[in-house]
């Protein structure tokens, strides 16, 4: 592993993870970690998170030759400048953030001039937050993304890869603008359809609060499990990938629209053919091992 320290930055499920997996996966690595609330730093050291928990960004990243941020993407430029005195010159930054373009930039603005930045995003997670939700298998079997700006030094991009492959993770590579278009599809619009439902059946005033928890059938149950996920997060994501999320979300709502016409005329052959495909989706995500078939997707199971 080109990696000898690692510096981890935001001690939550992903950071978390991280440094769990580095120890279960790469035991010669040795790691640090930072998070701004005491509170996460009392408990990051009773888990072992990382083996030095630092009393601030730039101590934790002192001597490290990669440094993760995990922190919300809203944050990453205050972040990157807490530890950007203490960075050697060829120390690698990267991030976990799930919007690139605005991540990108923010860094190239917070660091100094030349800093090897190379952007990446785990597509991995739960719906639960905070230093006791990581758990080392979390990166396996699942894609981690990574964004090199123009002119990064291919040995890092191969290493990171390496680093990340090492926890578990497949790695894509592709532009910032590509994958903040691709996640606003698969992730950011999910998300806000998630956040959106379960608020409209909160405000129902025909249906009493117990009752829509009482009688929840599985699909608003999985609507729920999402809009579980950090809000602090998500608001963040939101706000930096708006120009893609609102193009996907023009897009959803003409579909939704199509869909409404069908239902009023009574078009059963719309919505058959439409039920038809996405059931194949679900299959494919299947078969690549995207998720599970048991019941509950096998969530259950951390392993």
């Amino acid at each position: 592993m080109t990696f000898r320290k690692v510096a981890i930055i935001g001690l939550g499920l992903l950071g978390g993870s991280i440094g769990l997996a580095i120890r279960q996966h790469l035991p010669g690595v040795r790691t640090s970690g930072y998070d701004n609330d005491p509170a996460v730093r009392l408990r990051a050291t009773e888990r072992g998170l990382a083996q030095e928990i630092a009393g601030s960004a730039a101590e934790a990243a002192l001597g490290a030759d990669l440094v993760i941020l995990c922190v919300p993407v809203g944050a990453m430029e205050h972040a990157a400048k807490e530890l950007s005195g203490a960075l050697e010159p060829g120390t690698l930054v990267s991030d976990v953030g799930s919007s690139k373009q605005s991540v990108s930039a923010a860094l190239a603005k917070a660091l100094p001039p030349g800093q090897p930045i190379i952007p990446a995003h785990p597509v991995a997670g739960t719906e639960h937050s905070g230093p006791d939700a990581g758990f080392a298998a979390l990166f396996h079997n699942r894609w981690c993304i990574l964004t090199p700006p123009e002119g990064a030094d291919p040995a890092q991009v191969a290493a990171l890869s390496e680093f990340w492959t090492a926890l578990g993770a497949m790695v894509e590579v592709m532009t910032a603008e590509h994958h903040d278009l691709v996640l606003a599809v698969t992730s950011h619009i999910p998300h806000l359809i998630a956040y959106t439902i379960v608020g409209t059946a909160s405000d129902l005033e025909d249906v009493t609060r117990g009752e829509v928890i009482k009688y929840s059938a599985g699909g608003f149950r999985d609507f729920t499990r999402i809009a579980a996920s950090d809000p602090v997060m998500w608001r963040d994501v939101f706000l930096n990938n708006r120009e893609a999320v609102l193009e996907m979300l023009g897009r959803f709502t003409e579909d939704l629209t199509a869909m409404q016409r069908a239902i009023r005329s009574g078009n059963g052959d719309a919505l058959f053919d439409l039920f038809t495909r996405t059931r194949a989706i679900r299959r494919s995500i299947i078969e690549q091992k995207q998720d599970d078939a048991r019941p509950d997707f096998g969530r259950g199971d951390h392993g």
